[in-house]
């Protein structure tokens, strides 16, 4: 009788334009495939049964939340190697032929994987309804993934609750940790913007709350911070009554477009843009322009992709974070200056992301079990699926993270500027 393992290497050699660049072990204990590549764990003849309703990479990913289908060891080592061997090998998923399809429905029929669609995964997908980008509907996509639970967050971020891009000055110190990178970024942003005491900043899109009480406690700075979220906005407001800044920050739930007033001397808005859409975002940039004061500064701290797969992917947009969209960094400088703001300085985080992300996974797997009792198995898996492949995309540039800062400059042109930035950098002046 022919082993499990070795007829379904045979069975995804139709699938692909060359050998599967994987060692396939089967629930039987059988093993086939080259040797010194990642091992898939196939461990039930459910995983073959759900690639063969979804022969996709939501398939796939939904086998692996199920725990029909694991990775060996190290998953983001496993997942890395994989892809350096399609991109070194030029392999690639392929249509296969009827007579490849005919026999793989021969070798699935055999395997028993013939049979009704699996259950989905345990771990919630995102199911929204309404017009893509209506407040009802950015409140649910907001929701699904940000409200998933504080507890859930405190666990996988630091002491600063930054859930962004962290800014890692000193890497090489293993001292220096992730709470310090988010600090220095913290840092980095207010001097960036130009914060003195009684500036007015809006954070829009603030998150736990992290840089709104980081600008009022470090700056003096008077701060309106804005979320979608009521999970963050009712942790946001807590800590504002716990450190005693209710006199600089005030928090409010309500979507970017009800915001009020205007006059701010600067705006931020961190790891936000994304979710704003892309028919929107001309908008969104024009909103920005009009809600700083004539030589306010904004700084957008913002995602970049391609054009393939501009939400993530399917996996993501399912699972993670539903209407996303990114674009280029080129595309995102010329909507903000089509949006009357003049762009004074970029800079790429990219491999600061991927020191970041690395930290989350730490975190994620030192501290599996707690996981697992806040969230469920489901769910779990899904976070190191989405962190080890995040972390894989900054790593070798499939995506990549930017500091934008722009003005609204004056009628007459003026910025108020400073010549060079040289003031920013100087991070250990404050410590």
């Amino acid at each position: 009788m022919t082993r499990v393992a070795d007829q379904i290497v045979q069975l995804l050699e139709g699938y692909f334009a060359g050998s599967p660049p994987v060692r396939v072990r089967a629930w039987d204990g059988s093993e086939a495939g080259p040797a010194d590549v990642p091992v898939v764990v196939v461990r039930s003849r459910r995983a073959l049964r759900r690639l063969l309703w979804q022969p996709d990479e939501l398939g796939l990913a939904q086998a692996y939340i199920a725990g029909d289908l694991d990775v060996d060891g190290d998953l983001a080592d496993g997942l890395g190697r994989v892809w350096q061997a399609v991109r070194e090998r030029g392999l690639g998923p392929v249509a296969p032929r009827l007579g490849s399809r005919a026999r793989a429905a021969l070798t699935a029929l055999r395997l028993g994987a013939i049979g009704p669609r699996p259950p989905e995964p345990g771990a919630p997908r995102a199911r929204l309804r309404g017009a893509l980008h209506s407040t009802t509907r950015d409140r649910a996509a907001i929701s699904h993934h940000y409200d998933l639970s504080n507890d859930w967050y405190a666990l996988l971020l630091d002491s600063t609750m930054a859930y962004s891009c962290g800014y890692w000055t000193d890497p090489d110190n293993r001292d220096y940790q992730l709470a310090d990178a988010q600090r220095d970024k913290l840092e980095l942003i207010c001097r960036k913007l130009g914060l003195t005491p009684g500036a007015r900043l809006l954070d829009v899109g603030c998150g736990w709350g992290s840089l709104s009480l980081y600008a009022a406690r470090e700056f003096k700075a008077q701060v309106t911070a804005v979320t979608l979220s009521q999970e963050q906005r009712d942790f946001v407001a807590a800590r504002i009554r716990a450190e005693g800044l209710g006199d600089l920050v005030e928090v409010e739930l309500r979507h970017y477009r009800d915001i009020q007033g205007g006059g701010y001397d600067a705006v931020c808005a961190i790891e936000m843009g994304e979710h704003v859409g892309d028919a929107e975002y001309p908008a969104f940039a024009t909103r920005l322009h009009r809600l700083l004061r004539p030589e306010g500064r904004l700084l957008i701290q913002q995602m970049s992709r391609g054009a393939a797969a501009p939400g993530g992917g399917a996996f993501i947009e399912s699972y993670i974070a539903p209407d996303m969209h990114m674009r280029p960094l080129g595309e995102t400088i010329g909507l903000l200056e089509a949006g009357g703001l003049e762009v004074r300085s970029v800079e790429s985080l990219r491999e600061h992301y991927a020191r970041t992300i690395a930290a989350w996974h730490r975190t994620l797997e030192e501290r599996r079990p707690e996981f697992v009792a806040l969230g469920g198995e489901a769910t779990t898996r899904v976070w190191r699926l989405y962190l080890a492949g995040g972390g894989l995309a900054f790593t070798e540039g499939r995506m990549g993270v930017d500091q934008i800062v722009a003005v609204r400059p004056s009628a007459a042109g003026r910025a108020d500027f400073p010549a060079t930035p040289a003031d920013w950098y100087a991070l250990d002046a404050r410590r």
